[in-house]
């Protein structure tokens, strides 16, 4: 299958369903706020390394937390009775996208959070639909993530933990705050263990683009 370039004069993608086998769609355009948003619109995503062109993706299966499924360990549940962690929304956007970027994972080598995407994510917050969620340790940011909320979706991009469970803990918060604003999911793009562990679930590409339609009809405030 013939992976189809964009052009920087077009904000159109092709179909989602013509992707690969591994979820990539297409390639090239550019990272301009406007196009991102109409890519998460219809549930495409941008995701590369520092020395690939942009790639744009549209996996199947795709992972989601319905936030009424997300589940919280005994442990956890602890943790956050004991307040040991302040939880903030969008009080230091840029610097928890840094912290994502910059946090070692065992799995993992480099960081697709290149200073590019920074700088779209920081104009998408400005412009209301990029947001963080974010733990603090004694005035100290140790945890969280970001993402943008479109309709009454959520969709979650990356999270970092430099202190056990402040990412975790962070997360349940978000949950929690997106259940009192009506919004129905998370979008989690990519299946992990970590995440199914906490009621994260597969489902079909088919399933989620009308998910993404229905959400978009649908329109909640974040904050």
């Amino acid at each position: 299958m013939r992976i189809q370039p964009l052009s920087i004069y077009s904000q159109t993608f092709p179909n989602p369903q013509t992707a690969d086998d591994e979820g990539l769609l297409c390639y090239g355009g550019d990272l301009q706020p406007n196009r991102v948003l109409a890519a998460y619109c219809k549930g495409i995503f941008p995701w590369f390394n520092e020395d690939d062109p942009i790639l744009w993706w549209s996996p199947n299966p795709r992972l989601i937390i319905e936030l009424d499924e997300f589940k919280i360990s005994k442990s956890l549940q602890k943790t956050i009775q004991k307040n040991t962690f302040e939880i903030k929304f969008d009080a230091n956007f840029r610097q928890t996208m840094i912290e994502c970027a910059t946090i070692n994972r065992e799995d993992q080598e480099g960081t697709w959070i290149n200073e590019m995407m920074v700088e779209t994510y920081c104009e998408l917050f400005e412009m209301g639909f990029a947001h963080s969620f974010e733990s603090y340790y004694e005035g100290e940011l140790v945890g969280g993530g970001y993402g943008l909320a479109l309709g009454n979706m959520f969709c979650g991009e990356s999270m970092f933990s430099k202190k056990s469970n402040a990412s975790k803990v962070a997360l349940a918060h978000l949950v929690k705050h997106l259940k009192n604003k009506e919004f129905a999911f998370i979008d989690c793009q990519i299946p992990t263990a970590h995440l199914i562990s906490m009621g994260a679930k597969e489902i079909s590409r088919d399933k989620f683009l009308q998910l993404v339609q229905k959400s978009l009809e649908n329109p909640k405030e974040f904050r």
